[in-house]
């Protein structure tokens, strides 16, 4: 599948029929899995990854991994406008209506939607569904940048737009290696997260952290205070370079936490938890 993902872009090759990503809309595609289950070796090596203590429900980052494979299959066909390597993960919304059960199965369901502007190029959204006996327990909205020319204005508002990352106390000390030990356990292995020679290849000066991964130990310092349903909000700003130092600041008023993770003047993810109903 990675291969898959890198060869639209290099030369020559990514123009070949059956390769290149020509298509001027989101294909009419649904892309599911059905009967689901957690392994229980995989899940405790997601709750090292990240941050997470161990618990009888799913962290709220941790259907994803089961959604990734989808989100992969769906970006390297064809059909989809886009080729993948060169996508800007921008924003992501999680809703967990209800804590999931380890020992539940699930079904997951992706489609791609929503193809539009932005200052930089165009935005699309990868949006995924997960369902226990046909009750929808969780949702998510990956918004994905494609960089271009020819770029407008977003018809609506950034979900974001004007909210600032609060200042805060707890630093981050992550290593060279968080890039591979997340790609191992989220299947995520894109060369920009893996090593500096890698990452160099695609315009960074090392490599960087995978933005999910920011968002799941975001949730992990705050586990203990996380109502049972709510929608978490984030947009990745600046990438965090590894290894490196980062600071986490939230801040909660009316019941809406709002969180950021920073280093000095650089804002690297700003975000928004509200509570569900």
């Amino acid at each position: 599948m990675m291969l898959k993902a890198v060869l639209p872009a290099l030369p020559v090759i990514g123009g070949l029929p059956g390769v290149k990503h020509a298509a001027k809309d989101v294909p009419d595609l649904v892309l599911e899995r059905s009967g689901v289950t957690v392994d229980p070796a995989h899940l405790a090596k997601y709750n090292r990854v990240c941050g997470f203590s161990d618990s009888d429900t799913l962290p709220a980052t941790y259907p994803h991994m089961s959604a990734f494979p989808l989100h992969m299959a769906l970006m390297t066909d064809t059909a989809f406008p886009f080729a993948p390597m060169g996508l800007v993960h921008l924003r992501n919304s999680i809703t967990q209506h209800r804590p999931i059960g380890v020992g539940e199965t699930f079904d997951v369901s992706v489609r791609a939607a929503d193809l539009r502007p932005h200052p930089k190029g165009r935005l699309v959204d990868l949006l995924t569904t997960v369902t226990v006996g046909g009750e929808v327990v969780w949702e998510e909205t990956t918004t994905l940048l494609a960089r271009g020319k020819g770029g407008a204005d977003e018809r609506t508002p950034a979900p974001l737009g004007g909210v600032e990352a609060p200042s805060g106390a707890a630093q981050w000390k992550l290593g060279g290696d968080l890039g591979r030990r997340y790609g191992a356990v989220s299947g995520d292995r894109n060369p920009i997260h893996l090593h500096p020679l890698t990452a160099k290849a695609f315009g960074f000066p090392r490599n960087i952290a995978h933005g999910m991964w920011t968002k799941a130990h975001v949730l992990a310092a705050l586990q203990n205070r996380l109502p049972k349903a709510f929608t978490i909000d984030v947009e990745f700003k600046k990438p965090i370079l590894l290894p490196g130092t980062v600071t986490f600041g939230s801040r909660t008023n009316g019941g809406v936490t709002t969180v950021g993770v920073t280093s000095g003047e650089r804002v690297h993810l700003v975000g928004r938890i509200t509570p569900g109903a």
